[in-house]
């Protein structure tokens, strides 16, 4: 099983995978925030869901589709986020099966929703660790001026008004990744289980790679981005942010998954450093993009 990518539903795959075998699990997970079809995790009563409204489109593009607005629209929105966690308590249980005491977890579950995922890793028995911060080198600004919105209803008064004032988020420019970690076995130690186990440590070298220097060991995680780090996949991260993350808290040879593996950029991550993978993708076009990026990776190698 290990070193592949398993095309198929996540929450039926993880079942197959052995108890206690598992020394990683490093995931982008879906945020329920309706960014793309596959991220509608509720139960949607609404049939404007993913549209776009005339100002979206005049935008140019920036806005893709419509998401739900926080206040929701419907008493059934309201329920979104207690859903999310129930959604994310389905799976919780299996990954911390598949995991090896005192293994890491690592999460990345959006800002609106990351408290939920939180609660339901914590019911399930994972120790919540810690939050760092993944400082984007760019981020798209989506606040609307309430200006504006006046000036099309040439409301003269309220547009003079409200100058300056905006609507929706500030720039996101972090992003949280959730640190979790299986317990280590009750009566040993810390070091007991790092001996036995290989697990419960992370690796100081690893955040050489950050571009974050205000202080030394810092969790916050800034990477560079290239041409390599999108166009495979609507929510890709930096390959180079991975490898960060499965450099912390693993060593050559061991195992890495990612249950929600989209285009494999964690798998690829693991291969470069001598890790064994196992990804999970529910869309056989994204299988196959992994699949491709870990042919010309191995090629790569084999001729430089």
């Amino acid at each position: 099983m290990n070193n592949q990518i398993i095309c198929g539903n996540s929450l039926e795959e993880i079942k197959k995978i052995p108890d206690q075998s598992i020394h990683a699990i490093i995931s982008d997970i879906p945020y329920g925030i309706g960014y793309d079809d596959w991220d509608v995790l509720h139960k949607n009563t609404n049939s404007a869901l993913g549209g776009q409204s005339q100002a979206q489109i005049n935008a140019g593009g920036l806005f893709k589709r419509r998401g739900k607005p926080l206040n929701g629209w419907s008493e059934a929105d309201k329920k979104i986020p207690l859903e999310y966690q129930q959604w994310c308590e389905n799976w919780a249980k299996d990954w911390l099966r598949v995991l090896k005491p005192g293994a890491s977890c690592f999460i990345f579950a959006g800002r609106r929703f990351a408290h939920r995922c939180i609660v339901a890793l914590e019911n399930s028995g994972f120790t919540f660790k810690d939050m760092i911060a993944w400082e984007k080198t760019k981020a798209p600004h989506r606040a609307q001026r309430v200006s504006a919105i006046f000036e099309r209803r040439e409301d003269i008064e309220n547009t003079q008004k409200w100058q300056g004032w905006r609507v929706a988020n500030l720039r996101p420019v972090f992003e949280p990744i959730l640190w979790f970690q299986k317990p280590y076995k009750v009566g040993g130690t810390l070091a007991d289980n790092i001996v036995e186990y290989g697990l419960g440590a992370w690796n100081e070298n690893a955040l050489d790679k950050s571009l974050y220097d205000a202080m030394p060991y810092a969790n916050i995680i800034k990477v560079a981005s290239n041409s390599d780090d999108t166009g495979k996949h609507i929510t890709q991260k930096p390959l180079q942010l991975m490898e960060i993350l499965v450099s912390l808290v693993t060593s050559e040879g061991q195992i890495v998954l990612d249950p929600f593996a989209g285009s494999g950029t964690v798998c690829v991550a693991a291969n470069n450093l001598n890790r064994q993978y196992i990804g999970i993708e529910a869309d056989d076009h994204y299988v196959d993009i992994a699949k491709s990026r870990l042919i010309e990776q191995r090629q790569s190698t084999l001729f430089n």
